[in-house]
């Protein structure tokens, strides 16, 4: 068995639910009746076949309303593994470094080609970072006061799986200046990210090798699908940039967050219109019972 959640930016009625119903019997998916997760923001339409076709039927057929297909017996996940910028806080953290020093335009330019799939990410994270050389160490205390903000419901997200048993892994492209405050007040188990190298109070313009990047995030979360015993099926990998799309592909459920194009067309879920909290509802969790 499988299961389409409707999950509504804005507002679900009885008149979409049904309609989806009828769209995924249409394209031969033998569903059952919908059933509210929570009246009005997000249901389920259990169905028995092809989860391929349901995604054909229902994506974007809906104004505002995401859409994740999935094998119904796996989708609470034991494991989270996600990136930081753009998808878990809404900036990109050298990106506003790079403002600080005057040149975020030529920078944020080159964050976008690589966060695309334009660029070899490793490549020009070492090129914009030796463009940040002689930034004072104390820009990134502010930077981090100043700039990042938590992506809406992130802190649900991961709180409430946690509390539920999953293990949640915050792995960044972004550096630990960031990234380790990040987790500590999301709630995430571990953080892994770049180190920034600096001497004298200001950086150096490099950071210490290797870089994470791609390779780093799907090793990450195949390692702790071991060690935890993990059944691959319920681990899920989110993330916004072509960086992110190894640990996508080799997730249970695969998620692009707002995603690049490149991203949103490999993953296996894509979550558009709502925040962070449709993955508690993508997993069947009511708000009822979700940790603030």
């Amino acid at each position: 068995m499988f299961t389409a959640t409707l999950i509504a930016a804005d507002r679900l009625d009885a008149g979409d639910c049904s309609t989806a119903a009828d769209r995924l019997a249409q394209a031969g998916c033998m569903p059952s009746a919908p059933l509210w997760i929570d009246a009005g923001r997000a249901a389920d339409i259990p169905f028995a076949t092809d989860a391929a076709a349901a995604r054909v039927a229902l994506e974007q057929a809906f104004a505002r309303v995401d859409v994740v297909v999935q094998p119904s017996a796996t989708r609470a996940k034991a494991l989270i593994v996600a990136d930081m910028d753009s998808t878990m806080i809404t900036v990109e953290c050298i990106d506003e470094l790079a403002d600080y020093a005057g040149i975020k335009a030529e920078v944020a330019e080159v964050t976008e080609r690589a966060m695309r799939g334009e660029l070899d990410f490793e490549a020009a994270l070492d090129a914009r970072v030796a463009l940040l050389a002689g930034l004072d160490e104390a820009v990134i205390a502010r930077c981090l006061k100043e700039r990042v903000t938590i992506m809406p419901g992130a802190k649900a997200l991961v709180r409430t799986m946690r509390a539920q048993g999953a293990t949640a892994i915050l792995v960044s492209g972004g550096f630990t200046r960031f990234a380790e405050p990040v987790a500590a007040e999301i709630g995430f188990d571990r953080a892994i990210a770049n180190r920034l190298l600096i001497a004298d109070g200001r950086l150096t313009g490099a950071v210490a090798k290797p870089i994470v990047g791609a390779a780093t995030k799907e090793e990450t979360l195949l390692a702790a699908i071991e060690a935890g015993g993990i059944d691959p099926a319920r681990s899920l990998a989110v993330g916004d940039g072509a960086n992110d799309l190894a640990m996508i592909r080799r997730a249970g459920l695969g998620v692009a967050y707002h995603a690049k194009p490149v991203v949103a067309a490999a993953a296996a879920a894509r979550i558009d219109h709502g925040d962070l909290s449709a993955l508690l509802y993508a997993q069947g969790y009511p708000r009822t019972i979700w940790v603030d």
